[in-house]
C-alpha cells in the first residue's frame, strides 16, 4: 500500500472521528435490530476508518478482518459494509464541501484525501 496524501488528512484525521462513529452507528441500528451489537460494530467500524486516517496500515488490515468475521458472525455482508463506508464517504463529502467551499486549497486536499481512501476501503478479501 502506498501513503496517503497528507494534504487534508491531517484535518479530517482531527474532526471526522465523531462524524463517522455517527454516520456507522445509523448504518448498523438499520442493519441490525440487536442495539449492543450495532454499538460494536460501529465502533469496530470506526477503528478501521480511523487506523486508515492515521496512515496505520498494519492496524487497518488486522481491524479490516476483524470487522470483516464480525460482520459474518452478526449475518451481514460486504454489500453492508460498502453501503455502510458509500454512507459514511458521501456525509464526509458533504461536510467539506459546505465547509471548504470558499477555499478551494483546502477543498482539493479534502477531495484528495477522500479520493484516496475510497481506494483502501473497497471490499477486499481481508473484510471477506
Amino acid at each position: 500500500m502506498h501513503p496517503l496524501p497528507n494534504d487534508g488528512m491531517a484535518g479530517l484525521l482531527e474532526w471526522s472521528g465523531p462524524v463517522i462513529y455517527d454516520r456507522l452507528r445509523i448504518a448498523y441500528d438499520a442493519y441490525l435490530s440487536d442495539r449492543l451489537a450495532a454499538i460494536e460494530l460501529a465502533k469496530l467500524h470506526a477503528r478501521v476508518w480511523r487506523s486508515l486516517l492515521s496512515g496505520d496500515f498494519a492496524a487497518f488490515e488486522a481491524d479490516r478482518a476483524d470487522l470483516g468475521h464480525k460482520l459474518v458472525q452478526k449475518s451481514l455482508t460486504l454489500d453492508h459494509l460498502a453501503e455502510a463506508d458509500a454512507e459514511t464517504m458521501n456525509e464526509l463529502l458533504e461536510i467539506v464541501i459546505a465547509r471548504f467551499r470558499r477555499s478551494p486549497r483546502a477543498s482539493r486536499g479534502y477531495h484528495l484525501a477522500l479520493m484516496h481512501l475510497a481506494v483502501y476501503l473497497g471490499p477486499t478479501q481481508s473484510a471477506a
